[in-house]
C-alpha cells in the first residue's frame, strides 16, 4: 500500500533481463523536493533501477509508488505524462537537428503552442547555451554542452521528477563542476533529483539523500553526508564487500592486541 508521505517509493523491487535478477528486493523512499544520489560498484544494479521508475523495466516483482500513483504497469509515455522525466546515460540529443529543435522536442506532449513558447523562454534564461547556439546542429556541441541541452530538454515537460543516469560520464574537470552546478540550479526550481552518478564524492556532497546498492540490494542509507562518511562505503569502491570488510574488521586484531604482541 502507498505511503501518502513518500513522494516515491521503491517497495520490494525484483527486475532484470532474461533470467536473471538485477535488482533483488530494493526498498527506500525518495523525499520530495531534494536530491537522492544512488551510488554503487559497477553491476549492482544502478542504472536498472532507474530504468525500472521511468518504466523502460518492468519489476518482476515489487512495486513502486510516484505520489500515491502506482508505476508498475505503466508504459515509459504514461509514466512521462505522470511528470517523470529520465536524461538517459548516453547522450541522447539528435545530431542533425539545431539546439532550438531538440530542447523544443521536450514537450512534444504539450499541445498549447504559447505554453511550448513560455517554456522556451524560461528555458533560455536557465540555460544561456540554448539561446546563444540555437541554430547550431547538436553534433557540432561539446559533450558538456550536449548535456546541458538534454537537461534543458527535459525540463519542458516541468515534470515532477528529474531522474540522471551517470551525467558526468565523459566529462572533464571543470565541465563536471558545471554539471553539478547545474543540478544544484535544477532542484532549486523545485525538481525532485534522482540520480546515479560515478562520481559518488561530488555527488553525495550535494546530495540531501545517498543510497547505495550492492549485488542488487540496499546496503546503505541516510543522508548524503552520513553516506559518505560511513566507513564502509570505501569498501564498495575498493573491490571489497561490506560483509567482508567487517570480517576483516572483526578478524584484525585492536590497538591494545597489536601493543602486546609488538
Amino acid at each position: 500500500m502507498a505511503d501518502s508521505e513518500a513522494f516515491v517509493r521503491f517497495d520490494g523491487v525484483v527486475a532484470g533481463y532474461g533470467g536473471g535478477d538485477v535488482l533483488k528486493g530494493v526498498t527506500f523512499d525518495v523525499p520530495e523536493g531534494g536530491v537522492t544520489c544512488i551510488v554503487g560498484p559497477n553491476g549492482s544494479g544502478k542504472s536498472t533501477l532507474l530504468k525500472t521508475v521511468s518504466g523502460l523495466v518492468r519489476p518482476r516483482l515489487g512495486e513502486i509508488w510516484f505520489k500515491g500513483q502506482q508505476l508498475v504497469g505503466l508504459s515509459p509515455k504514461e509514466i512521462l505524462r505522470l511528470g517523470v522525466v529520465q536524461v538517459p546515460q548516453n547522450h541522447s540529443l539528435f545530431r542533425e537537428m539545431t539546439v532550438h529543435e531538440n530542447v523544443e522536442l521536450g514537450a512534444f506532449l504539450v499541445k498549447d503552442k504559447k505554453v511550448i513558447a513560455e517554456r522556451m523562454d524560461t528555458i533560455r534564461e536557465m540555460f544561456p547555451i540554448v539561446a546563444e547556439r540555437a541554430k547550431d546542429k547538436a553534433g557540432s556541441l561539446s559533450g558538456g554542452q550536449q548535456r546541458l541541452v538534454e537537461f534543458a530538454r527535459c525540463l519542458m515537460l516541468e515534470p515532477d521528477l528529474v531522474v540522471l543516469d551517470e551525467p558526468s560520464m565523459g566529462l572533464d574537470p571543470k565541465t563536471l563542476r558545471s554539471m553539478f552546478e547545474t543540478i544544484r540550479m535544477m532542484n532549486s526550481v523545485g525538481r525532485t533529483v534522482l540520480l546515479v552518478e560515478q562520481n559518488a564524492r561530488q555527488a553525495l556532497k550535494m546530495s540531501h539523500f545517498g543510497v547505495v546498492l550492492e549485488n542488487g540490494q540496499v546496503r546503505l542509507s541516510g543522508t548524503g553526508a552520513e553516506v559518505l562518511n560511513n566507513p564502509e562505503i570505501g569498501a564498495l569502491y575498493l573491490g571489497g564487500t561490506i560483509e567482508h570488510t567487517n570480517q576483516m574488521e572483526s578478524s584484525a586484531p585492536s590497538a591494545v592486541e597489536r601493543t602486546s604482541n609488538e
